[in-house]
C-alpha cells in the first residue's frame, strides 16, 4: 500500500494501515510474545494472515522475532518503534471509548479476548499465598465455557482444561456480563445485586475483586454523550 505522499501520517499509514496490523501491535505492546497468544488476541484472524503482518512489521522494524530457546516456535518481541506506539494506542482506546461504544454487537463479546485480558489485569502482589486458581464460567457459552487461571507468584497460566487444583474463586456469568464489568459499565457489586453474575470464594478475594484483578485502563471514561 502506497499512498505516494511525503506526509508523515501517509507513510505511517502505508505500515500499520492494513487490517489487523494495529490490533496486532496492540496485543505486542499489551505483552503478548507468542504466536498462540497473539491469535487469541485477535481470534477471527486465519493463522496465515497473522503470520503475514508480523513478518511485515519485522521488515519494517517494529518486530523482533527470536527462536524459542530448546522449543519450536517463536518469540515476538516489540522494538523501540513499536513500543512508542503505546501512548498512540491508548489514545485510540480513549477515542473508542467515548466515541464508538455505542457500536457495540453481541459477536463482539469475544471470550477468548476477555479471558485473556483478565489475565492480563491480574496484580499477582495482590494475592495471598503461593498459588490462586481461578475459574470462570461462562452461561451463554457452548464450546469452552469454562476457563482457569492458575498464578503462582509473577507465573500466570490460562487453561481450558481443568488444572486439577483447589480454586479459590469461581465466577459464573454471561460473557457480556462480566465485559462490561471489566469496561467499566458496570460493577461486581451491581451485577451481583441484578443475579446476573456469582462469586464464590474467600471473603479475603471476594470482597475487593478490582484490588487484585484491575479494571480496563479505560474503564473510567464515559461516552462522549455523557461529557
Amino acid at each position: 500500500m502506497d499512498y505516494g505522499q511525503f506526509c508523515p501520517i501517509a507513510k505511517a499509514t502505508e505500515i500499520l494501515g492494513e487490517k489487523w496490523t494495529i490490533l496486532i501491535v496492540r496485543e505486542l505492546v499489551m505483552g503478548g510474545r507468542r504466536f498462540n497468544e497473539l491469535q487469541r488476541g485477535l481470534s477471527l484472524i486465519s493463522p496465515t494472515l497473522l503470520s503475514k503482518r508480523l513478518d511485515s512489521l519485522e521488515q519494517h522494524g517494529l518486530v523482533l522475532k527470536k527462536k524459542i530457546p530448546g522449543q519450536k516456535g517463536y518469540e515476538y518481541f516489540p522494538t523501540e518503534s513499536c513500543q512508542e506506539l503505546l501512548p498512540i494506542i491508548r489514545s485510540l482506546g480513549n477515542w473508542g471509548m467515548r466515541w464508538a461504544r455505542s457500536n457495540l454487537t453481541e459477536p463482539d463479546y469475544d471470550v477468548e479476548l476477555l479471558v485473556l485480558y483478565l489475565k492480563r489485569s491480574i496484580v499477582p502482589e495482590k494475592l495471598v499465598g503461593t498459588e490462586t486458581v481461578i475459574r470462570f464460567r461462562f452461561t451463554d457459552i457452548v464450546e469452552f465455557p469454562d476457563w482457569w487461571l492458575v498464578v503462582t507468584g509473577d507465573e500466570l497460566d490460562l487453561c481450558v482444561k481443568d488444572p486439577g487444583k483447589e480454586v479459590d474463586v469461581y465466577f459464573t456469568s454471561s460473557v457480556k456480563t462480566l465485559a462490561d464489568i471489566w469496561m467499566g459499565e458496570s460493577s461486581y457489586r451491581k451485577a451481583m445485586g441484578e443475579g446476573t453474575l456469582t462469586v464464590v470464594g474467600n471473603k479475603a478475594l471476594t470482597r475487593n475483586i478490582t484490588s487484585w484483578m484491575a479494571n480496563s485502563i479505560f474503564a473510567d471514561l464515559p461516552p462522549a454523550t455523557e461529557i
